[in-house]
């Protein structure tokens, strides 16, 4: 009898498949799944965390249209930044389409509105579908463990030379690219883990790095075991400095410059210390590694690559003109023809125009915004750190993008959504369990006030006529 009513019990207790479920298994396919797979027997290069994503929006938009099933309603600064992109990339995909394109480019453009449309609603459904903070910090430790194990690829890479990517084989996928996971830099090989280049796994590092730091110095102060969280922060943190990626690096400093100033003094001079000692370690283990990091900067002025990105400016100039407002099509600027852009903001003014270059920086600044109402809508100093944790590393991708052309990366930009999307959530989050009144709430009062005010004046006329 008693094992009879633990079992029901249990059975009540576990936890059904949610928002956040779906999102942790697109999360696998999106930074486990090796970049160079794609599925089989379509003519277009799709992912299957693309074709996933699209269910997501799928589930999102039905779920939207009832009112039982706990998808949040109402405004969010960080749905509008979406739904503002959203709109710039339709405009854009209409306008190119509707005059000529070469064969090739058209392809591109189909595949390239059919990703962002892919990746733009998984970033809806964290927003509007994650309903408790427990559920956002599981999506958001998936993240890291995620990113953690894809950094485990890479330094395999880095030190041994051992690239498990080529071992990485799923039936009904097939290859696309050279396939090598692994470039070089002076000398030492660049690892790309199951990303699609080592900028790109350099700034997934980066990226995850501030979210194990916080859920490291989060367990540890509830006075449990973070020796994951540390270990998990440990290969974030190295796969970010062997990818030797200026975007890594700079997207890092950034990040510190967000939230070393709101952390206790304490903390921020321990990661300060540990930070020198990294460094130095990898001095002592690694030679002439921190030398090549710091050469990125100091001989910035010498770099070819620095040099490859300025003389964009000169070639991109009449593209530009030609098509101001709405640019000449997502997806159409191709780098076997053109060249590459190795700067986001540089070509979203060329594929998406003056309209695309407002929608991408909306985004990047509503989702900030909403980040940061989380922050101020609580008192609870871990919910605050985790606010701004989600503020400093939108700061740190927004930044970064002047470096590298971040919507050629699936994995950063997946990723870079789905923390627009969390930081609506936590603000929706925060802004209920404190007290403050919704939106609904306010128009059900103000609708009570008219109505009080109405009856008020009824029976002040209906006195009046009363004689006296």
């Amino acid at each position: 009898m008693v094992l009879h009513d633990l079992a029901d019990e249990g059975r009540r207790t576990r936890q059904r498949a949610d928002a956040a479920t779906l999102v942790g298994v697109y999360l696998c396919f999106l930074v486990l799944v090796p970049a160079r797979l794609v599925i089989g027997g379509l003519p277009l290069d799709v992912r299957p965390s693309l074709l996933l994503g699209l269910g997501l929006g799928m589930c999102w938009l039905c779920a939207q249209m009832v009112d039982n099933l706990g998808m949040a309603k109402g405004p969010n600064p960080a749905r509008t930044g979406i739904f503002v992109f959203a709109a710039s990339q339709v405009a854009t995909y209409g306008y190119a389409t509707w005059k000529y394109l070469p064969a090739d480019e058209l392809k591109s453009a189909d595949l390239s509105f059919i990703t962002i449309l892919g990746l733009l609603v998984v970033g809806l459904l964290v927003c509007d579908g994650i309903r408790t903070l427990d559920r956002l910090d599981r999506v958001l430790k998936f993240v890291v463990v995620t990113c953690a194990v894809m950094a485990f690829i890479g330094l395999l890479q880095f030190f041994l030379g051992f690239d498990l990517v080529k071992y990485m084989t799923v039936p009904g996928l097939r290859e696309v690219g050279s396939g090598e996971s692994v470039l070089e830099r002076s000398i030492f090989r660049r690892p790309s883990g199951t990303a699609g280049h080592p900028i790109e796994f350099g700034v997934v590092c980066g990226f995850a790095v501030p979210f194990a730091a916080h859920y490291a110095f989060r367990t540890q102060a509830a006075g449990l075991k973070a020796r994951n969280w540390w270990i998990c922060l440990l290969l974030l943190a190295m796969g970010a400095v062997v990818s030797l990626s200026r975007s890594a690096i700079l997207g890092m400093l950034v990040a510190a410059i967000f939230l070393i100033p709101t952390w206790p003094v304490r903390r921020a001079v321990q990661t300060v210390i540990a930070a020198s000692g990294f460094l130095v370690v990898l001095r002592f283990f690694v030679p002439g590694l921190v030398g090549t990091l710091l050469s990125l900067f100091s001989n910035i002025s010498n770099d070819p690559s620095i040099q490859g990105r300025t003389d964009d400016y000169d070639s991109t100039s009449q593209t530009i003109a030609d098509n101001l407002w709405l640019g000449k099509g997502f997806g159409t600027y191709l780098p076997t023809r053109y060249g590459p852009l190795d700067n986001q903001y540089l070509g979203t003014i060329v594929e998406n125009g003056l309209v695309g270059l407002a929608a991408l920086i909306a985004v990047f600044l509503l989702g900030m915004w909403a980040a940061g109402a989380a922050r101020r809508a609580t008192r609870d100093p871990h919910v605050r750190d985790l606010a701004q944790t989600i503020l400093a590393c939108i700061a740190m991708l927004g930044v970064s993008s002047v470096t590298y052309d971040t919507f050629a990366f699936k994995i950063a930009s997946g990723l870079m959504f789905i923390l627009i999307g969390a930081a609506g959530a936590l603000m929706r989050i925060n802004r209920a369990t404190s007290g403050g009144i919704s939106g609904p709430t306010l128009r059900f009062s103000a609708k009570a006030l008219a109505a009080w005010a109405a009856r008020g004046v009824a029976t002040a006329r209906d006195q009046a006529r009363e004689p006296r």
